[in-house]
C-alpha cells in the first residue's frame, strides 16, 4: 500500500471553497476509485488554516488512476485557495499488514 501524507494551508478567506472542492475529491476518491483504500481530510488542532490529506492506495496505477478523475480535476481546479506550496510525506504502509484491511475484501 501507499500512503501520503499532504499538508496544505488555506487562504483563509477562500477556506469554504477549499473544503467545497477537497470534499469533492476525497469522497469520490473513496466512493469511484477502487484503488483508493482511504481518503482523509483532518484540520490541524491549532491553525484552522491547515490541512492534512491522508490518502492511502493499493499501488502506483492506482495513484495515476485518482491523477486521472473527474472529481481530481475539481480539486486541481481550486489550487487558488491553497496558501503557498503543499508539503508531501510518502509511506508505505506497515501495519495492518492484510490488505484486505485496507481493500474491504
Amino acid at each position: 500500500m501507499i500512503a501520503k501524507l499532504i499538508k496544505v494551508r488555506v487562504k483563509p478567506e477562500l477556506r469554504q471553497e477549499f473544503l467545497d472542492a477537497i470534499e469533492v475529491d476525497a469522497l469520490g476518491s473513496e466512493r469511484d476509485e477502487p484503488g483508493c483504500a482511504r481518503f482523509n481530510v483532518l484540520k490541524d488542532g491549532e491553525d484552522p488554516n491547515v490541512y492534512y490529506f491522508y490518502e492511502v492506495y493499493v499501488d502506483e496505477a492506482a495513484v495515476e488512476a485518482h491523477r486521472a478523475a473527474p472529481h481530481y480535476a475539481v480539486w486541481k481546479a481550486a489550487a487558488h485557495t491553497l496558501d503557498g506550496p503543499t508539503e508531501r510525506i510518502e509511506c508505505q504502509s506497515v501495519f495492518p499488514a492484510d490488505p484486505s484491511y485496507w481493500t474491504g475484501k
